[in-house]
């Protein structure tokens, strides 16, 4: 039940305050709720984590195929500058 809570608490903040719903698009929710996932681990909050892959999903080229966790391994500037912005502890 509490995983279901932070899901949903996780969905609701990208949704009104990380992406500007003019700027959203379904194919970047996609990959910030892949990315969102795939960080779920890494023991930061909720809105970091969101802040974080909202971020690198828009330094990504709209033709860009891979997902944002595949990016970001190789862009190191990108995922640097993005956890600064999001407040990320030890990254």
């Amino acid at each position: 039940m509490r995983t279901i809570v932070k899901a949903v608490a996780a969905s609701a903040l990208l949704s009104f305050f990380v992406i500007p719903p003019a700027l959203a698009n379904s194919d970047d929710a996609k990959w910030i709720k892949q990315c969102v996932s795939d960080n779920s681990d890494q023991h930061q909050s909720d809105a970091t984590i969101a802040s974080y892959c909202s971020c690198m999903n828009n330094k990504m080229s709209e033709s860009e195929t891979r997902t944002i966790t595949q990016w970001e391994k190789s862009h190191p500037k990108a995922e640097e500058a993005c956890a600064r912005e999001a407040g990320w502890v030890g990254k």
